[in-house]
């Protein structure tokens, strides 16, 4: 097996501090499980009328599965902070790398800053509840704060609290899940929204794209690869434990609540309770108190996604400003901590721009901020997932490493075709999943804006290649593959 290609320069983050426990925190808190069963699923089924959104989970998890084979076997040959903006170098050129480092930034910064506007929504809801009377972008700012000091400390420290998190979050989950099964509708448990036939019905193409979006967060494991102990294995263990923890909670979870409702009822309860449905359905059985934590941790898990994206973010800008395609400055680090200073600097006052500015034009931070924006955020990831598939196809198509033809070869074939389908479905329909007109500039603004994004990624390269020939060589860490140190030897001959 050829040695792992890495970035071009010495000025690595810091090595040996993550394990697979630590990056499977950082994977499942990017998720934010809580937050997605109880607000997206719910909000699903109340929006397009579909209840299989529990086979749906499961479906993406297997399908994403079959994604991580390519791209965790990727993983062993590269390690760099860059994630996808690497592997679509290595795959695909600088070019397009540059042009996925655009939509990268873009994609993982509007999860970010979208998610302030849930965290400012509910924890306003829960003081106001203690008839403490508080703006939603006070909330915001307080969570801005709080992820700003953060960002700037030892990575390890950040796994620590995502950890506390994230076992209390499950840990009310599954409390609840097994309390909803106990208490079925009608005395039956029902097993109709698992039964995967639901998927075959063209309607059901909105849920899976709502289903995808629930899994954006474990393909950033490969982000921390420069902070893993023994990359090669931890990233791939960490990778396939995220996929397998996220999707049999969301698939148990979206079951559990179908179970408490009916599957008859669960459009029309979604429909009457939004978020508060899972909340509703286990109040008659545990008590107001045991209803508010899992409440509290609700805020927690946005908290937890806040970070973790944070985190993403930053890196990538670290990632590009050390391979000088972005200013040398953004490859600056904190010395005692080794966090990507000015990375994480950056993203925090783009945090603070938005949120400032909704809240100065008095825009809704759940319909406005939290809908729009995460979910802009979802489609570039998507778009990237699907590029990462050719990406990986073509790498080990030059040079197999080893590799065998599962992994480099059928795996992102197929999942590439299904991602590929998925996001075309997505563009075609984006207005109806934001429940907004076809014409609206909503629905076809936010796709075009990854155009842009990409095309100006792509003139960026080209004028590097011009002006800059040493700086487009080593875009992803390129000068450091073989080939590239016999090229003045030959010259010289």
């Amino acid at each position: 097996m050829a040695p792992p290609t890495t970035s071009f320069v010495t000025d690595r983050l810091d090595r040996r501090q993550l394990g697979p426990a630590h990056i499977v925190f950082f994977a499942v808190a990017a998720a934010a499980p809580l937050t997605v069963i109880a607000g997206a699923a719910v909000t699903t089924v109340a929006v397009t009328g579909v209840t299989a959104i529990p086979a749906g989970y499961l479906a993406v998890a297997v399908a994403l599965a079959v994604f991580a084979a390519g791209y965790v076997a990727m993983s062993r040959h590269i390690v760099n902070a860059g994630g996808f903006y690497s592997y679509i170098t290595h795959g695909l050129g600088p070019a397009a790398g540059i042009s996925a480092a655009g939509v990268a930034l873009t994609a993982y910064a509007a999860m970010q800053v979208g998610l302030f506007g849930a965290f400012g929504y509910l924890g306003s809801r829960i003081l106001n509840a203690f008839d403490i009377d508080t703006p939603w972008w006070i909330c915001g700012l307080a969570s801005w704060a709080i992820i700003g000091v953060l960002g700037l400390l030892d990575l390890t420290l950040n796994a620590r609290v995502l950890a506390v998190m994230l076992c209390a979050e499950v840990a009310i989950v599954v409390f609840y899940d097994i309390i909803m099964i106990s208490h079925p509708a009608g005395g039956v448990v029902r097993w109709d929204t698992l039964q995967p036939t639901q998927l075959l019905d063209p309607t059901t193409a909105g849920v899976m794209v709502v289903c995808v979006a629930g899994f954006v967060g474990f393909e950033a494991t490969v982000v921390f690869a420069e902070k893993a102990r023994n990359p090669k294995h931890t990233i791939a263990i960490a990778t396939y434990l995220a996929l397998g923890i996220i999707g049999l909670l969301y698939g148990l979870s979206a079951w559990a609540i179908s179970v408490a409702t009916g599957p008859a009822a669960f459009v029309a309860r979604a429909q009457a309770d939004g978020a508060e449905l899972m909340f509703n359905l286990v109040l008659p059985h545990v008590g107001q108190t045991l209803v508010q934590v899992g409440q509290l941790f609700f805020l927690t898990s946005l908290f937890a996604s806040l970070l973790v994206f944070h985190h993403t973010v930053s890196r990538y800008i670290y990632a590009l400003g050390r391979a000088q395609i972005l200013p040398a400055v953004c490859g600056r680090k904190v010395r005692q901590t080794g966090a990507p200073k000015v990375g994480s600097l950056t993203q925090t006052v783009l945090a603070l721009v938005v949120i400032t500015a909704f809240a100065i034009l008095g825009w809704d931070p759940m319909d406005h901020l939290f809908a729009l924006v995460t979910t802009a955020g979802g489609l570039g990831v998507l778009l990237l997932m699907a590029a990462t598939c050719a990406a990986v196809i073509r790498f080990f198509h030059r040079n197999p490493r080893g590799e065998p033809i599962w992994r480099r070869t059928i795996a992102p074939v197929l999942a590439g075709l299904f991602l590929t389908a998925l996001a075309i479905s997505t563009i075609i329909n984006y207005g109806p999943l934001l429940q907004v007109a076809s014409s609206s500039p909503l629905a076809w603004g936010f796709p075009a804006g990854y155009a842009v994004v990409a095309a100006a990624g792509l003139i960026w390269a080209l004028w590097l290649r011009w002006r800059r020939p040493e700086t487009y060589r080593r875009i992803g860490g390129l000068d450091h593959q073989p080939r590239q140190p016999r090229r003045p030897q030959a010259a010289s001959a």
